[in-house]
């Protein structure tokens, strides 16, 4: 099992990193909530990681901190939420705010994280009970890399795209991904900020 890798950052992107580690580079696999943590291209990075292992094929994901690793291991032993839908709530929602969902049995915010019906929603409500208690007391938020400011945008692409881009990526659909990002739009915003803002506009804090 990789559990931490520690390197320099090469490309990234709202879903998936670049990390070169010794002239080896990985590709990491990310929830946007460690996006919004990460350094500029060149510098280095430390990513709590979780190797899936799957018939298939093999992808590492990684996170800015310790505890949303660990969430992330309790979520994909959920029945039915995969390590894909994993990445996604973990994108929609920190795992403080996950935990407050639970405690508060706030079905009406899990289910507006891509993925997530009203089943689902239910069997975290359910499964995850018990198992959060595990991360009580661990919030302690240690950015991936840099001083935790708000990474600009890479190059000359569109910030607004990009942010439409992810969100798409995490299972909205195209339109639903336009009209939250136009909605929190502002002149001169980064993709990582639009982002984040266009998620807590479909996923309002409890």
């Amino acid at each position: 099992m990789i559990g931490r890798i520690r390197g320099l950052l090469v490309e990234k992107a709202p879903a998936q990193v670049l990390v070169d580690c010794g002239g080896v580079g990985y590709e990491v696999d990310i929830p946007c909530t460690t996006f919004y943590q990460l350094p500029e291209p060149g510098q280095e990075l430390i990513l709590h990681t979780h190797l899936v292992v799957r018939d298939d094929a093999q992808s590492l994901c990684g996170f800015a901190t310790k505890i949303d690793r660990d969430l992330f291991r309790l979520l994909i032993r959920v029945n039915g939420v995969g390590p894909k839908v994993a990445l996604g709530i973990l994108s929609g929602l920190d795992a403080e705010r996950f935990i407050r969902c639970i405690e508060a049995k706030d079905v009406k915010s899990l289910v507006k994280l891509p993925g997530i019906g009203k089943k689902t929603a239910e069997r975290l409500l359910i499964e995850m009970a018990d198992r959060v208690g595990q991360l009580e007391g661990q919030f302690t938020p240690v950015p991936a890399g840099g001083e935790g400011s708000e990474p600009a945008p890479a190059g000359v692409s569109d910030p607004a795209e990009e942010a439409e881009a992810a969100l798409i990526t995490l299972g909205y659909r195209p339109q639903e991904a336009a009209k939250a990002v136009n909605s929190v739009a502002a002149p001169g915003m980064s993709s990582a900020e639009l982002i984040r803002l266009s998620l807590r506009s479909m996923i309002p804090a409890g």
